[in-house]
């Protein structure tokens, strides 16, 4: 993957991120009157600006049809269910989108690695991932799942200008420089993950993340464009949003 992609016009990005923002926002109301679920999952290497990405997705939608999940390691309770069963209870329903900052592919990722599940288990995983999204998508869901890659030079540039911002440092963790020891063990772990769950219906989308302009437009266009053709597999047409929404907005 290359990762050297740039925003060409950089003065124009506020007018392009607002545009697409919009376009989002209308595409939101046009899944709550038909009554579709959208799921978009956030992977990435550690500072590679999910985040952020998240923020300007949602930075213009109605706050009453969205929601963030941060996820974080499983709490003592959440241990005695099948590893879904967090993810099961946080789905969006339909016409609301449900966003998630890490997902269920920690089983096949962090839990791999750091062996939180045996071989068997993220093993597994795989199919019951594939199974679990399926469902979703034979049930009027749209699901999409996104990996932003920074190198390895450029994450190392952002954990130290947080390690340096105290408004940044809360971001930095002790398990953050850990990882980038396993950066190869991420790798091959990410490669098997898109090799085994990337499915037409339920796709992975790879974003270049060095330049996080860049990258936050891409998110953007590439949820409108994948909700577009779903919607038209669904026989929708989705309107010109200056046909719905007025300049003031």
């Amino acid at each position: 993957m290359k990762l050297d992609k740039h925003l060409n016009d950089k003065p124009s990005y506020k007018k392009e991120l607002k545009k697409l923002q919009l376009e989002l926002l209308n595409i939101q109301q046009f899944l709550f009157n038909h009554n579709i679920g959208l799921v978009l999952a956030f992977e990435g290497m550690d500072a590679a600006g999910k985040g952020g990405a998240i923020k300007r997705l949602t930075q213009r939608l109605d706050p009453r049809g969205y929601i963030v999940h941060p996820i974080a390691a499983p709490q003592p309770f959440e241990l005695k269910y099948h590893y879904l069963h967090r993810f099961w209870t946080r789905l969006p329903y339909k016409g609301q989108i449900g966003i998630f900052d890490r997902s269920w592919y920690g089983r096949v990722l962090v839990e791999r690695i750091e062996g939180f599940a045996k071989q068997e288990e993220w093993q597994r995983a795989y199919e019951e991932i594939n199974q679990f999204e399926k469902l979703l998508t034979d049930d009027n869901y749209i699901v999409a799942k996104f990996w932003i890659q920074v190198s390895k030079e450029e994450q190392l540039n952002r954990f130290k200008e947080r390690q340096e911002d105290p408004y940044k440092k809360w971001k930095l963790t002790d398990e953050d420089w850990r990882n980038r020891d396993k950066w190869p063990l991420y790798v091959e772990a990410a490669n098997e993950m898109f090799k085994k769950t990337d499915k037409p219906h339920a796709p992975w989308i790879l974003i270049s993340g060095d330049d996080k302009k860049y990258a936050r437009i891409q998110v953007l266009k590439q949820v409108i464009a994948h909700v577009t053709r779903e919607c038209e597999l669904r026989g929708l047409q989705i309107t010109d949003p200056s046909e719905t929404i007025s300049e003031e907005v």
